[in-house]
């Protein structure tokens, strides 16, 4: 009884913040739990003209059908593939930068190199990929003139499909990396400065405190990030593709969100789109749960 009424006391106390929550909640209901009713189509031989509750049911057709494709396998790699690329360089890449960067005592040039490499985080890849287009073209971009430059013969970065997925994962990290750094440069400053000064006494070099001090206290944030990045492995990022893919490296940098654009809106297959999203959202699901079950049992720490 006594419990009951401390809740309604609390519950009377906090009614505006539960207000306050409420149009979450719609936009939420409405625009991710309400577009769920769609995944019935991956079931069916949708016809836009009947609808969904008049359209024939197939069954697990679509999904034989997918699995039949003779370029899916290559899809499927090809997202497999980029996101590692993009997951690897995405961790080491920053964890480094952050490192240098705390090293710098002149807090002005810090914050201005902070600021430099963050600044792309904030530009769309509709805008990047028209930089990357005038930056790499094979004619007038600035990389190739420099190539010219040596005597070398200029190289079509964005039509080469054994170059593409690599220029995928550099633009992406030049994009994304400011991001990562500033947090990673946050855990450093976390790092007791005593455990510093101890090293120091007992004659550790720079090195040795970087890898014994540094690194393990950056551990739970590292852990942290590592663990979303993991539940995001089929995610390879369909605006940067669709911006800067073209027929000519379908081979290699063709991934699961650019095929359904593909399928789903150009060729208007809809009942294979969604078996192809339902599959990549099962799977993201399990990666998931996996990932977060395993920054508890190897590091003991909870997303949760």
């Amino acid at each position: 009884m006594q419990n009951r009424i401390q809740r309604n006391k609390r519950f009377s106390n906090q009614w505006p913040l539960h207000l306050m929550v409420i149009p979450g909640l719609l936009i939420l209901l409405v625009y991710q739990y309400g577009p769920m009713l769609g995944i019935a189509i991956a079931f069916q031989d949708f016809i836009p003209a009947t609808g969904l509750f008049n359209s024939p049911w197939v069954g697990l057709e679509n999904f034989r059908y997918m699995f039949s494709l003779p370029n899916f396998d290559t899809v499927i790699w090809n997202t497999f593939y980029i996101s590692l690329l993009k997951v690897i360089a995405g961790q080491i890449f920053p964890i480094t930068i952050a490192i240098l960067l705390n090293e710098i005592r002149i807090r002005f040039m810090m914050r201005s190199i902070q600021t430099l490499i963050y600044l792309p985080h904030f530009l769309s890849w509709v805008i990047l990929g028209g930089i990357l287009i005038d930056i790499l073209s094979p004619s007038y971009g600035m990389v190739n003139g420099f190539i010219k430059w040596l005597g070398f013969e200029p190289i079509f970065f964005l039509g080469d499909a054994q170059l593409f997925p690599y220029v995928l994962v550099v633009s992406d990290l030049w994009k994304d990396f400011g991001f990562s750094t500033i947090v990673y440069l946050a855990a450093i400053t976390s790092v007791n400065p005593s455990l510093y000064e101890a090293a120091v006494v007992d004659g550790a070099t720079w090195l040795r405190r970087t890898w014994h001090v540094t690194l393990p206290g950056m551990a739970p944030i590292i852990i942290l990030l590592a663990t979303l990045s993991i539940g995001q492995i089929l995610n390879a990022g369909f605006e940067q593709v669709f911006n800067l893919y073209s027929p000519a490296v379908y081979e290699t940098g063709d991934i699961i969100d650019t095929f359904v654009y593909r399928i789903g809106l150009v060729q208007a297959q809809y009942a294979l789109a969604t078996a192809v999203g339902l599959l990549k959202s099962v799977i993201s699901l399990v990666l998931i749960a996996t990932s977060y079950y395993l920054a508890y049992r190897l590091a003991n720490y909870r997303i949760f």
